[in-house]
C-alpha cells in the first residue's frame, strides 16, 4: 500500500547534545560572530515585529520567564530561568529551550536547546552594543564576575570589538582560575586581580555579569572613567542590579527594549522619566552612539527576545547545511482535523 506524505509538518528538533555538535562544528567564534550579524539584521527590522516584554514569574529564589517576539512569518519564545543558586544542586544558573512557529499557521517549526545558544547570543549581543558605543581603540576590558557567560563575552569582545586585554574578578577566586585556563592560548592577556575596583582602572570596557538576585553595587561613581563603555549584563530581572544608581545617572544610557528594561535593567533604579534610547535606533543611524571620547556609555543589557529571534533562526539555517538535529512529530495527527477525539475515545471499550 502507497503511504500518502503527511500533511501535518514535522519539527526539527535541536537538543543539547545536538547543539554541542553543531557549536563545535562551527567553532564558538563563528557562532558568536554568525548570531552578532543575525541580530544586527533583526534589530534594523525593529519596527516589523510584534513586541512586548517577557512574561515573568518571580520567587525569592529565582525568575522563570517567557520571552515571545514575532514577525509577518515566524514566531519565536524563549522558555528560561534565572537561579543563582542552582550551582549548589549541580545545576547551571540558566537554563532555556525555545521555539519557532510558522505565524500563517501557527505550527511549530523548530524546537531547540536555548542554554548554550543564550550564552552566546548574549555575548554576540554584548560585543555588536560595545561596537557602537565604545571608543573605537578599545582594547582593554574589566570582566567581572567570571561564571558561565564568562568566556563567551570574552571572545565576543575579542573578535568584534578588538579587545586584546582582560582584567579579571570574581568573589570566587576558582571561577577566574577557570576563566583564565579556558582562555589560555586565546590571543588575550590575561590578569587576575583581588578586587572590582583594582580590574577596573585603567580599561576602556568593563562588562559585569554577576548572578546574584540583589540590588548590589558592583561598580560605584568612584570606579569610573572618562571615556569608559559599561556592559551590564547581571541586573535582568526586578530587584536585581549590578551598579550604584550614581553610575546610571552619569552615563549616557542605551537599553533593548525600554518597557522590559524599565522593570528589569539598572534602569528600575531610576525615574519613570529618566532619558534612555533603544539600541536600535543606533544602528538605524537615527542617534549617534556616543558623542566624545570622554563621554560614559552604559549598555543595560537584560536580555531581549528578538535576539533570542536571531539566534534560533541562525542555529536553524547552520544545523540544515550541515545535517544536524531530529526531526519529530510534536503534533498529534487526525484524519480529521476537528475529530481529535477520535484518537483515542475508541480505545477502551465502554
Amino acid at each position: 500500500m502507497q503511504q500518502t506524505k503527511s500533511r501535518y509538518p514535522t519539527v526539527t528538533y535541536l537538543s543539547a547534545p545536538e547543539m554541542i555538535r553543531l557549536v563545535r562544528r562551527l567553532g564558538v567564534p563563528a557562532c558568536i560572530a554568525g548570531v552578532a550579524e543575525r541580530i544586527e539584521r533583526e534589530f534594523l527590522r525593529w519596527n516589523e515585529f510584534d513586541k512586548s516584554a517577557r512574561v515573568a514569574c518571580h520567587s525569592n529564589v529565582g525568575t522563570i520567564e517567557l520571552m515571545p517576539v514575532a514577525d509577518a512569518e515566524q514566531y519565536a519564545f524563549k522558555y528560561v530561568n534565572g537561579h543563582p543558586a542552582n550551582w549548589r544542586l549541580g545545576l547551571p544558573t540558566v537554563m532555556a529551550f525555545g521555539v519557532l512557529a510558522d505565524v500563517h499557521t501557527g505550527a511549530p517549526r523548530l524546537l531547540s536547546e536555548l542554554t548554550l545558544t543564550t550564552a552566546i547570543r548574549t555575548a554576540a549581543m554584548s560585543g555588536v552594543a560595545a561596537r557602537a558605543l565604545a571608543r573605537r581603540n578599545s582594547r582593554r576590558m574589566a570582566l567581572i564576575g567570571n561564571g558561565a557567560q564568562s568566556e563567551f563575552q570574552a571572545l565576543a569582545f575579542r573578535d568584534l570589538v578588538g579587545v586584546r586585554e582582560l582584567h579579571l574578578f570574581d568573589i570566587d577566586r576558582a571561577a577566574s582560575d577557570k576563566l583564565a585556563a579556558n582562555l589560555c592560548g586565546q590571543g588575550m592577556e590575561v590578569h587576575i586581580f583581588d578586587s572590582t575596583a583594582d580590574a577596573v582602572r585603567g580599561v576602556d570596557i568593563v562588562t559585569t555579569v554577576t548572578a546574584d538576585k540583589a540590588n548590589a553595587t558592583i561598580l560605584t561613581p568612584e570606579m569610573i572613567e572618562p571615556g569608559m563603555h559599561v556592559n551590564a549584563v547581571g541586573g535582568d530581572c526586578p530587584g536585581k542590579t549590578e551598579l550604584a544608581r550614581a553610575v546610571v545617572e552619569a552615563a549616557t544610557v542605551f537599553v533593548e527594549f525600554e518597557p522590559q528594561s524599565r522593570i528589569e535593567g539598572e534602569i528600575q533604579q531610576m525615574p519613570a522619566d529618566f532619558e534612555v534610547t533603544e539600541f536600535w535606533r543606533v544602528l538605524a543611524g537615527v542617534v549617534a552612539g556616543r558623542s566624545s571620547e570622554m563621554e560614559v556609555t552604559l549598555f543595560d543589557s537584560v536580555g531581549f527576545a528578538l535576539e533570542d529571534f536571531a539566534a534560533l533562526g541562525f542555529m536553524r539555517d547552520q544545523a540544515m547545511a550541515l545535517g544536524i538535529g531530529e526531526r519529530i512529530e510534536l503534533l498529534p495527527e487526525a484524519d480529521d482535523p476537528k475529530d481529535l477525539y477520535g484518537l483515542v475515545g475508541a480505545s477502551v471499550a465502554a
